[in-house]
């Protein structure tokens, strides 16, 4: 059969690709179970839809694309050339979505689904490991997808939706986010090991106010908790270094480049002495984030309800 462009009106290949492909896709499903019976009545049935609505929809798709996709032969159909190329891409997308359903039921499901977490770098060695065990104990199978960073960078993964909850400090407090206090972290005053005040065990901030700072770099919640405290503590840091990573600052603080307002480490460092601040209360709150009118999967949701569940008990 000689292919033939049909006069009827049909989509322009200068138009816009978007609507062609809302237009196109609720069809693609008929035409490929016609291509695959090459009968329209076998394919209705098999779909269980009305011939009608199969027949119209695979002339109207023709007449969309503008190109004759089937060789008719009385009650049966065959592809033509152009109907075979169009075929080969269908079944490619109608797999791609097929495999993207399946993925998303999976995430979804009670047993085995999927939780996308990101929690502070700060809280990675001890507190992250130790919550995923204790909730694993109910829930053996659910996984987890883990993302450390800093807390504005999650904010913003949370929001661009490639995280469902994070652990961050501080607390964030935004229109468009449900955020939820669960503990409190105290902060230490970190001192190189041969430092004039290694030898306290507490200290007023007030004392460092002419030492040389080692702190996170601008955008992380420690480095603005820092800078808040001594501006309470009556000064503003003098800050010798910036970094991604408290331990990184530990390691800094031992090499003797400054001191450090730091939580307690994993594994004690050596090198250093970590004072308690008696003066201002030197504590971080540590909250877990969420997007405001999210739907959560049963996974997420379960995970959430056990964090809140350790308020007050999150960091032991």
């Amino acid at each position: 059969m000689v292919h033939q462009q049909r006069s009827q009106p049909h989509l322009s290949q200068s138009g816009d690709t978007e609507d062609m492909a809302t237009t196109l896709a609720p069809r693609l499903a008929y035409f490929a179970g016609v291509a695959r019976t090459e009968h329209v009545t076998r394919a209705a049935q098999e779909m269980n839809v009305p011939q009608s609505t199969l027949s119209r929809a695979m002339v109207r798709l023709e007449q969309d694309l503008g190109v004759e996709l089937f060789a008719r032969r009385g009650r049966t159909v065959a592809l033509t050339p152009a109907g075979r190329t169009f075929l080969t891409s269908v079944e490619r997308a109608l797999a791609e979505i097929e495999r993207a359903a399946e993925e998303v039921r999976a995430d979804a499901d009670p047993t085995t689904g999927k939780v996308a977490f990101g929690f502070l770098h700060t809280m990675g060695t001890e507190t992250v490991p130790g919550l995923i065990r204790a909730f694993r104990a109910d829930h053996p199978r659910v996984r987890f997808t883990l993302v450390q960073n800093y807390g504005e960078a999650m904010i913003e993964r949370m929001r661009a939706g490639e995280l469902d909850l994070c652990l961050t400090s501080p607390v964030p407090d935004a229109p468009d986010l449900v955020a939820r206090r669960l503990d409190e972290q105290k902060l230490r005053l970190v001192v190189p090991a041969d430092h004039r005040l290694a030898t306290r065990k507490r200290v007023r901030l007030a004392e460092a106010a002419d030492e040389s700072f080692v702190t996170l770099e601008p955008g992380y919640g420690l480095r603005r908790i820092t800078d808040a405290l001594c501006q309470e503590a009556g000064f503003r840091p003098k800050v010798a270094f910036e970094g991604e990573e408290a331990e990184t600052l530990r390691g800094l603080v031992a090499a003797g480049l400054g001191v450090a307002l730091l939580p307690p480490p994993a594994v004690p460092r050596p090198g250093v002495a970590e004072l308690t601040v008696t003066a201002p209360r030197a504590v971080r709150e540590i909250g877990v984030a969420w997007m405001a009118g999210s739907v959560d999967t049963p996974p997420v949701a379960a995970f959430k309800k056990f964090l809140l569940s350790r308020k007050g008990n999150l960091l032991n």
